[in-house]
């Protein structure tokens, strides 16, 4: 039951090298019903976050081999709006100005208060939930190309011109992608944002899927333009 818990709440990213600190906020996340995944340097940060999909980062900008700076910005590469909140023992206005300016969302000077960090992490993975609802949820139609989908009406025209029906979990996937086309959407974002976590489809249930969309929306679905896989990451669609 509190696997469930925590999942629901969020999965959070926490990079530190300083163990005892490390132990000390990995403790206090799960006790607040965050699922939590640690690691002490930037290469091991980077690596975690091509695997796993994150609700938020709590980055140490101090860290051996590569700094916070760098992973961030190594981040912000590939996903603009995973939240990330930086750790730092530099208070200076300099230093925070450019935490924010590499693409950090929030910034925290050691020694920090607890409750307040924890009342951060929360605000930003809220504020990046709505965001991530979007306009796209008051789209009722989208196009590209010679192809339409009815949103609402759950149903789309493929490039023949024919219609076809969708299911609700076809419109949900498709909602996703269309929301963060250009970037690549891991497997563990797309389960849990359209299956949630009580049910369980194995990957090729995605694969399935898409091969739905490619029939329906590709001139040559051996050859996509517009869902294109990410080979052992996930998948992205293309204008």
């Amino acid at each position: 039951m509190m696997t469930h818990i925590q999942k629901e709440k969020g999965i959070i990213l926490l990079v530190e090298d300083e163990e005892n600190l490390r132990e000390a906020l990995k403790l206090n996340l799960e006790l607040e019903g965050y699922e939590v995944r640690a690691e002490v340097n930037g290469k091991l940060a980077i690596k975690a976050f091509k695997e796993e999909y994150f609700d938020c980062i709590i980055l140490d900008i101090m860290l051996p081999e590569m700094d916070g700076i760098m992973v961030c910005e190594t981040i912000r590469l590939q996903n603009d709006k995973v939240p990330i909140l930086f750790l730092s023992a530099k208070n200076g206005g300099a230093d925070r100005v450019l935490g924010l300016k590499k693409g950090g969302d929030d910034y925290l000077t050691k020694p920090f208060n607890l409750e307040e960090l924890l009342l951060r992490v929360e605000k930003l993975i809220e504020k990046n939930k709505l965001n991530n609802r979007g306009s796209i949820d008051k789209i009722q139609f989208y196009e590209f190309g010679n192809c339409k989908i009815d949103f609402h009406g759950l149903e789309c025209v493929d490039i023949r011109g024919e219609k076809h029906p969708l299911t609700k979990k076809e419109v949900q996937f498709l909602k996703l992608l269309i929301d963060n086309k250009n970037e690549v959407i891991t497997r563990e974002h797309i389960l849990k944002t359209v299956w949630g976590y009580n049910v369980f489809p194995t990957t090729r249930t995605i694969d399935n899927f898409i091969m739905v969309y490619r029939k329906y929306f590709e001139e040559n679905p051996r050859k996509p333009k517009h869902f294109l896989s990410s080979r052992g990451v996930g998948y992205k669609f293309l204008d």
